[in-house]
């Protein structure tokens, strides 16, 4: 196997899971995951930094993962990992989340019965021998059957976060030479839907090589050009092999929501995707725009190359990994021209805030960091708190010092509709604050959006000239979207942002690019195309 970081990443996600099935602390396999996190987002080649005694300059490895990834790059493998292989069937623990069994339950049930895949258990239970496991009865016995029974649903039992979704979907299609497509290629924040679509007049031989990934623990279905695949985590992942004259149409219908596919059908034979458009006669659409049925021609979406700078992270003043200097030096290498440090206030309340004298006292440290790093310049800025009574973390005198004011809800989010709105409009009375954070507060996957009304909220941004925000972190990407459209159709100016709490963190400004994408923005649309001075020229807090 090729050791590539995707490939490395892989394997620790595979160790975290089998190490959560066999019983280890939730903390241990927490680590892997994390490692695995930030290994897939790092630029350098990892096992050359393993090779040279450097992996532990990264954060969060720590000397037992050190030990691992060393014996990793060295035999190609970690020991243990095959042991738990062995020992407890990832086919099963996948088949289990897939089906929504508890994977406790599945795993017993492949220690009663002697089976370790998917084949093995459907035999079993069509010789009747479920009840042989002890707490199967007759009920449910019968939902087990039946479950194996249907047809196996496409679509993942959770929806996966785009740093998932997209690097699971895009290693694969690298391990077999083809195009990540589904949910993932039109960024999607919660991908539900993952495929793989590849060329070849030898399918057999590509969908040998599927069935052998790590990635893939069973293979639900199999024919002769398509296979449905699980992972280790439930996560079903289609593979379309397509012949070489028809790739780019299978690619457009693997990619494009439902709705927009089934308006461009019958869609034409041809070997790319724009072939495919051609002879429909339209002009191509951007992966991230195929959502509702569109012929016309697309607008020219916002690109990562057009942002200018970030105008929200964070440093070790309040929940960050690294000094402003170290956030400085990682922006600037990135092309920017600037970024604004903007760390927590105290009614944040669950993470260390600054005061007013501490946000005083970091001027001097930027102040320092920028004779360095000139002509880059790093912001003075800060993320503060609205308080439940619609005032500000800060005096309005220090909020007018600073370079840039991201106004964020944290506290509350549960508020009625009626709260939270005349919180935000009570707050956006400052004539200080230069854009609003993560205005719904949604986490995907965890909490859903707040109730705030947005349509009056913008119209008040739009009525100031106040921006809100993107927001890059891949569990909030908030705006959404469809929030972004709105803002944009109300005149609302957009600001894309990392929220990075750490170096790798400013990595997320491509999340907040592809999720302004999906709502149409364009380069005039964003804030953070401007280049420094434009930027400071700007009065945010004023009619434009």
């Amino acid at each position: 196997m090729k050791l590539d970081n995707a490939a490395i990443a892989g394997r620790l996600e595979a160790f975290a899971s089998l190490l959560e099935l066999a019983g280890a602390g939730p903390y241990t396999a927490r680590a892997y995951r994390r490692a695995a996190d930030l290994i897939r987002s790092t630029p350098a080649p990892i096992a050359e930094l393993v090779r040279q005694g450097r992996a532990r300059e990264l954060r969060g490895i720590g000397p037992g993962i050190e030990r691992r990834l060393r014996e990793l790059v060295e035999t190609g493998e970690i020991a243990e990992l095959q042991e738990l292989e062995r020992e407890v069937s990832p086919e099963l623990a996948g088949l289990a989340r897939f089906l929504g069994v508890s994977v406790r339950r599945m795993l017993e049930i492949g220690r009663v019965l002697g089976v370790r895949t998917l084949g093995e258990l459907r035999a079993a239970a069509e010789a009747g021998r479920l009840p042989e496991v002890p707490g199967i009865g007759p009920e449910t016995e019968r939902k087990l059957r039946a479950a194996l029974a249907r047809e196996p649903a496409r679509s993942a039992p959770q929806p996966l976060r785009l740093n998932t979704s997209r690097p699971l979907v895009e290693s694969i299609a690298e391990a077999l030479g083809g195009a990540a497509a589904g949910d993932p290629r039109r960024w999607v924040d919660a991908s539900e839907q993952l495929s793989v679509v590849c060329s070849s007049q030898r399918p057999g031989s590509v969908l040998d090589r599927f069935v052998s990934l790590p990635q893939i623990v069973a293979v639900l279905e199999r024919e002769r050009r398509r296979a449905l695949g699980v992972t280790v985590e439930g996560v079903p992942v289609e593979l379309v092999i397509a012949e070489p004259e028809r790739f780019g149409t299978e690619l457009v219908r693997a990619t494009g929501s439902a709705q927009y596919v089934a308006a461009l059908e019958p869609l034409p034979d041809a070997p790319s995707e724009e072939g495919v458009y051609e002879a429909l006669g339209i002009p191509r659409l951007p992966p991230e725009l195929r959502e509702a049925p569109f012929r016309g021609k697309p607008p020219r979406l916002l690109e990562l190359d057009d942002v200018c700078g970030d105008l929200h992270c964070h440093t070790t003043r309040s929940d960050g990994r690294a000094s402003a200097l170290e956030m400085g030096i990682a922006a600037r290498e990135l092309g920017y021209e600037y970024l604004a440090i903007c760390d927590h206030t105290v009614s944040v309340g669950a993470v260390t805030g600054l005061t007013a004298d501490d946000v005083r006292r970091q001027a001097e440290e930027i102040a320092e960091a920028n004779a360095e790093l000139a002509p880059f310049r790093l912001l003075r800025g800060i993320e503060c708190d609205i308080r439940r009574d619609g005032s500000l973390d800060l005096p309005e005198d220090l909020l007018a010092e600073l370079d840039w004011v991201q106004a964020s809800v944290h506290g509350g989010q549960r508020a009625s509709r009626e709260d939270l709105t005349g919180r935000v409009l009570a707050a956006l009375e400052s004539p200080h604050v230069s854009a609003l954070s993560h205005p719904t507060g949604r986490l995907i996957g965890r909490r859903p959006p707040n109730a705030v009304d947005l349509d009056a909220v913008f119209a008040r941004l739009a009525e100031t000239g106040r921006a809100v925000e993107v927001n890059g972190l891949p569990d909030r990407l908030d705006l959404s979207g469809e929030n972004v459209r709105r803002a944009r159709e109300a005149g609302v100016a957009v600001v894309v942002n990392t929220d990075a709490h750490s170096v790798r963190g400013l990595g997320n400004m491509e999340l907040a690019v592809r999720t302004a994408r999906r709502g149409w923005a364009e380069p005039g649309d964003i804030v953070n195309v401007l280049p420094l001075d434009a930027l400071l020229a700007r009065r945010f807090g004023s009619p434009v």
